[in-house]
């Protein structure tokens, strides 16, 4: 459940202007009907440069609007945070109100049918669905391709099936779509595959041909989720293929991909208003667990900078070892504090996405993490400073006061790092201990922010 974790992008333009919007809303002590007209004026083009479809950015501030611009607003002694309440209600109803999983509702072998353009990362997505079925609806899955017209397509999915330990159905040259198909179904029913994901051809265009063999599978698989993979990164490209997909074959739902690489997040929110369909995955990464239930709400919030809590905790729940949290615990019950620990912090700060990672599911935090742009902190360094404890000795982790100039220099060449990085690296934990010290003395550490101490050593 990497997922929304891993430096997702997406939104990130329209959050930043939409916090810079709202700023100035909430620093007035009260709201006129001119003021809340300018700002929504904003949003409006806020929504536009984040490449939302016209129609979608317009019927937004049409909904907002009478709300926005009501006399409980305008008399409100917070005005500026009531707007954002009526921005997030709406951007959750947009993006399709509560978060919607996969139909399962039917005899098994239940038959998802994956459909869209060449490069949209399809044959990869039916893998981490798979997996992701099998985790967490514990269910047998099988995938199945039905792409004989790209080179090497069904050797592609076999090969993340069989470096997953998903069943995959056997390759069978010069056998056609319709045909493996049906081949998929026998095989279901007799070794207990509760479902088959199809992953159909895809074409670099939408053409006669392709939506006459889908139509084709379809009738024949009688699929109860008909799911439409579409690249977050083309935006309103996507809504377009989308439309065309759903009058043609009627799709059930949309999986986004790429999203990681998306700042602007226009075709997430447009799809659902555009096609009527729900966005029930977004993926990420190339990773076989980078694919993640969509959750309007969450989404919502954190575009409005509210943090997404909720993930951070499940997260953490399915990710971190959860003795090396009791250990943790332990540790800081008793004061103590070692460079294994150390290293196994930064381990699990890794599992969880990094430090952008975890900072993105944190309310509030726009300002921290402006900041730490500011110190020029980034990934590297979970990276730099984990090759630095492994290349000491025990006696070393244990003790970090023994290091000494040559011990330094042995410890460089190990980790291939500058000695500056290992002096860096031996000042921020000490750090790290003082406050593990005080806290397991029940003192206080300043909240909402990182340590000016430790965050001048992180530079």
């Amino acid at each position: 459940m990497r997922l929304l974790l891993h430096r997702l992008k997406m939104f990130e333009n329209l959050a930043n202007k939409l916090e810079n919007i709202f700023s100035k809303l909430k620093k007035a002590p009260s709201l006129n009907e001119e003021q809340v007209e300018s700002g929504l004026k904003e949003i409006r083009q806020a929504l536009l440069e984040a490449d939302v479809a016209l129609p979608v950015a317009k019927q937004f501030i049409e909904n907002i609007k009478p709300k926005a611009i009501g006399q409980e607003i305008i008399r409100s002694t917070s005005p500026g945070q009531m707007i954002v309440k009526i921005v997030n209600d709406e951007l959750v109803n947009i993006l399709g109100g509560k978060n919607q999983e996969l139909n399962f509702n039917a005899v098994p072998p239940v038959t998802f049918l994956l459909v869209g353009l060449q490069g949209s990362g399809k044959t990869t997505t039916a893998a981490k669905l798979a997996k992701f079925i099998e985790k967490k609806n514990k269910k047998k899955v099988m995938l199945v391709s039905l792409d004989v017209y790209r080179p090497a397509a069904q050797e592609q999915l076999k090969i993340l099936a069989e470096k997953n330990n998903i069943f995959n159905l056997p390759i069978i040259d010069k056998q056609l779509p319709n045909d493996i198909a049906k081949r998929a179904l026998n095989v279901a029913s007799l070794n207990g595959s509760d479902v088959i994901i199809f992953d159909t051809a895809g074409r670099t265009q939408i053409d006669l041909q392709m939506m006459t063999e889908i139509k084709q599978i379809k009738e024949l698989t009688k699929p109860t989720e008909t799911i439409l993979i579409a690249d977050s990164l083309t935006g309103q490209i996507a809504v377009n293929v989308a439309k065309e997909f759903d009058s043609s074959v009627n799709l059930s739902s949309i999986i986004l991909t790429r999203v990681d690489g998306d700042g602007r997040g226009g075709a997430a929110l447009s799809m659902k208003h555009v096609t009527g369909k729900p966005i029930k995955y977004i993926g990420m990464g190339e990773k076989i667990e980078d694919i993640e239930l969509f959750h309007p709400e969450r989404i919502a919030k954190r575009i409005l900078g509210m943090g997404d809590i909720v993930s951070l905790v499940e997260k953490a729940s399915q990710d971190l070892d959860k003795e090396k949290i009791k250990k943790a615990e332990s540790e800081l019950k008793e004061g103590t504090f070692t460079m294994d620990s150390y290293l196994s912090q930064l381990q699990q700060m890794k599992k969880m996405g990094g430090m952008e990672g975890v900072m993105s599911m944190l309310p509030g935090v726009s300002n921290m993490k402006e900041k730490m742009a500011n110190a020029s902190i980034d990934e590297d360094m979970l990276t730099s400073n984990e090759a630095i404890i492994l290349s000491m000795t025990k006696q070393e982790r244990e003790n970090p006061k023994i290091i000494s100039g040559s011990r330094r220099k042995r410890i460089s060449q190990g980790a291939g790092v500058d000695v500056n990085k290992i002096n860096k690296l031996l000042k921020q934990f000490r750090m790290m201990s003082d406050m593990m010290k005080k806290m397991s003395k029940g003192k206080k550490i300043p909240s909402g922010r990182i340590p000016d101490e430790i965050l001048n050593q992180l530079k």
